[in-house]
Parts: structure tokens; sequence; C-alpha cells
């Protein structure tokens, strides 16, 4: 029976890293995960809290150091998830990824040995971000800009976000205190206790390559509590590389960070930025890879993996705004994309025109849905391009796309235990995993990106 309680102090050798970062301490066998920590340190670890299969520990001492230890780390980016992994030698941080896709491959896909191929690192592996989503607040009736401690909405302030685009950090920093310029905290600074206050969040996209920039004022409502015009002017002087300037009205309670509602006060609607030599407007709703340079990698491998045909249909499920699809639209036959979110498909039949593509066709809503009409319509595909957000493909869908008999399934993955659970779903369904090979698209942090080929083994057995 476990006897640990609240508060209590041991020496204890770290053993392991969880996918989150936090090192893995044994009491007596119990599991403790502990921040800061890192595999081969000996600490002195505070216990925190106890559940009953696990529990969570405060590192107060470092007695033996790991080799591989990041010192001059701002514990800052520990505490609030911005690098979690950032106390970590970036070498050891593609270890444990690499290793983390095996682990989940084996536990459950069941695939022991499964030929992993090696971890694509990053060139650049910080300032990388190309959009930041940062909360507005008033603390000490001041208003800061920074990010909130895990697991919590305390916001911890902060000037430098490490991982992100300096450019983006700056302005930031010059809005922030632009609005202390104004006083009247309380009345500018969103407040979740009391509802009030007008600015909740910024949100900021910069163009990798064309460095035009876009930003969301996130807010209760569209009426400034300062003088606009001069605020804006301010920026856009500062800030020549600004093509948008928008309002995203949110009244709502709840945590969501975007409402529905966007107003564009400057600029377009749209920025544009190009990648692997197309060209591409981005919306505010729509998504992109916040790492553009590392996002080329992802793409470049998932179409080595699909080994495209001039003659080829491909279907781009979860389309977004056409990278995926128009990016290999000049090498194959025809590209069908789907993607629920409107203002998305229409960037990407925008982006078709901008880059001079007729043989591409796109329509909002879900993969589940559209593909059996476009199979009654006589559309095959050869291939299926896949990137599905974080909790994985629907099993609808997965019926659906092996229904159609595509040579291949090429399925790009946030988050390789979904994907390890989709990997059972498509071999019950006649497709065999091929290869995985992970791509380090978020370095300093614990997430992991992956690629993933699946070939229909009927089509396979006849070839």
């Amino acid at each position: 029976m476990n006897e640990l309680k609240k508060n209590m102090v041991f020496t204890s050798d770290v053993v392991d890293l969880t996918h989150e970062g936090q090192g893995v301490v044994k009491i007596g066998g119990f599991p403790l995960f502990v921040e800061n920590a890192l595999p081969g340190e000996q600490i002195e670890v505070r216990v925190t809290k106890v559940g009953k299969n696990f529990g969570f520990g405060r590192l107060e001492r470092l007695i033996k150091q790991s080799p591989f230890r990041m010192n001059e780390i701002n514990l800052d980016y520990l505490r609030t998830g911005i690098a979690d992994f950032g106390h970590l030698q970036y070498e050891q941080q593609l270890e444990y990824k690499q290793k983390q896709v095996v682990e989940l491959l084996h536990k459950t896909a069941h695939k022991e040995n499964f030929p992993v191929e090696p971890i694509l690192p990053a060139e650049q592996t910080k300032a990388y971000r190309n959009k930041a989503q940062v909360p507005v607040r008033e603390i000490n009736g001041q208003i800061e800009t920074g990010f909130y401690r895990k697991n919590s909405h305390q916001l911890v302030p902060i000037s430098d976000f490490y991982i992100q685009d300096p450019i983006i950090d700056n302005l930031v920093n010059t809005i922030r205190d632009g609005l202390r310029a104004f006083g009247q905290a309380s009345k500018i600074a969103y407040n979740e206790q009391t509802r009030k206050g007008w600015l909740r969040n910024l949100v900021i996209r910069r163009a990798y390559h064309s460095h035009e920039i876009m930003l969301v004022f996130v807010v209760t409502n569209a009426k400034f509590p300062f003088p606009q015009k001069e605020f804006l002017a301010e920026l856009i002087e500062k800030f020549p590389e600004l093509k948008s300037i928008q309002l995203n009205i949110n009244k709502t309670d709840g945590s969501f960070i975007l409402g529905k509602k966007y107003v564009t006060i400057y600029g377009s609607d749209t920025i544009k930025d190009t990648m692997l030599g197309k060209t591409y407007e981005i919306s505010a709703p729509s998504f992109y890879q916040v790492n553009t340079s590392q996002a080329e990698k992802l793409y470049q491998t998932a179409y080595e993996f699909a080994e495209l045909k001039q003659e080829d249909t491909i279907i781009d499920a979860y389309s977004g705004i056409g990278t995926i699809g128009l990016s290999v639209a000049d090498q194959v036959a025809r590209v069908y994309g789907m993607e629920v979110i409107p203002a998305a498909v229409t960037n990407a039949i925008r982006n078709a025109d901008l880059n001079h593509f007729n043989n591409v066709k796109y329509e909002v809503g879900a993969a589940e849905e559209i593909m059996p009409q476009w199979l009654e319509d006589g559309i095959k595909p050869d291939v299926i391009f896949v990137d599905p957000p974080r909790k994985g493909l629907d099993e609808r869908f997965i019926e659906t796309a092996t229904k159609v008999g595509a040579r291949s399934v090429i399925y790009i993955s946030c988050n390789p235990a979904t994907f390890a659970r989709d990997v059972i779903r498509f071999e019950q369904n006649g497709y065999q995993l091929e290869r995985v090979r992970p791509v380090d698209l978020f370095p300093q942090t614990h997430h992991i990106e992956l690629v993933g080929k699946f070939t229909n083994v009927e089509k396979n057995n006849i070839m």
C-alpha cells in the first residue's frame, strides 16, 4: 500500500522522462513526475501530490547533474510548457522523441521492432514559430502579456518567448507597452473572473518567406477603449510588414481563444507566404503549420512515401488552405480536397488560382461525408493524404478511406498516440503500415510530428 504523503522529502535517482518532459523517480516502486529533472540525475524531491497510481514532486535540490542538461534555460519556459524539453540538449530531445514513437507503436499498435526511420532534425531549434497566441491580463494594476503556467490560468509575464519569431515577440511587447501608456489596465485587459475588460488575447502570424504580418486583437466588443487611430498608426509605422489587422469578437464565458466573428480594420483579410515554391493566402482562422521550414521537410517526406505518378488522382483530406495538395498539383493528374472551415476552403480555391492550377477541386465538409459522394461520382483516388488534429481520425473516415481502394494512405500525425491507435484500425480494414518517420517540427517541446504510410494489401498482392 502506498504510504507517500504530501511534503515528504526523498533522495532518488531520475530513471526516465515522460512524454511531456517531466523526470520520473520511483519511491518504493511508486512513480513521481518531477519538473526540471532529467534521467541520470540524482535529486532531492518533495512530494506535492499523491494519486492512486502516480504522483507529482518538486525538485528541491540537484545532487548529481546530467551531462545533457541545459543550465541556461529560463525555468518559466518549463513552468508554462513553452519549452518543456528546453532543459535537455537537442540531440537528446530527438532521441526521446524517436523512442516515444517506437514505444507507442509497440505498446498500442503491437508493432514489435517496427523499423521507425530516423527522426528529421530541425536546423533552427529556437525562434522558429510563425504564430503566437498570447493572453493579455492585468497583474498588480499593470497590463501584462505572457503565457499560462501549466494546468492553470495563472499568467506568467514573459517578454522573450524563446521559440517564437523575435519580430512577433517585439510586436507583442510594443503593444503591451503601448497599452500601458493609456492606463486603466482593468478596463483594457480581460479578467476571467469578473468577465470584464476588452482585450483577451493577441494572435499574430508572421509569414516565414514573405515576412508579412497579421495581427488579431481578440476582444469582447468592437469598440476600442482608447484612441484607435493613433494607436494603430504607431504600430503600422514601427512594423511596416503589418498587412492585416483584425478584431476577433469573443463574448463567450469559456476558455476558447477565438470567437467566430472577424472584422478587418486595416489592410487585407489575408497575408501571403510561399511553401515549396507555391504561393498561399492565409486567413486568420485557417490552419497553417507554425514551423514553415520544417513543414516543408514534413511534406517532402510525405511525397517521398507516396511515390506519386503523373497520372495519379489524390485526395487531400483536412486540406486547410491547400498546402499539401497544391504543392504537388503540377506532379499529378487531379487533386481533390475537403475541409470543415469555410474560410480555409475559400483560401484553398484562391490559392489554386494564384498558382494557376485548374486540376484541383475543394469542398466544405467532413471527409467521411464527402468521400462517399465522390466515390459515387466515379472519383477513384490513387493516394489519400490525411493530416488530422490531435484526436486522430474518425473511425468512419478510416472505413470510408479504405473502401475507396487507393493504393496508399499517407498519414501526417501531430499525435503519435492517436496515430498508433489508428494503425490498428487501418490494418483491420486491409491497409498495412509500411513506413514511419518522425519529423521534429517543435524543437524544445514534447510535441512530435510524424509521417506514416499505409499500403493497400489487396492491391499490393495483385501487383
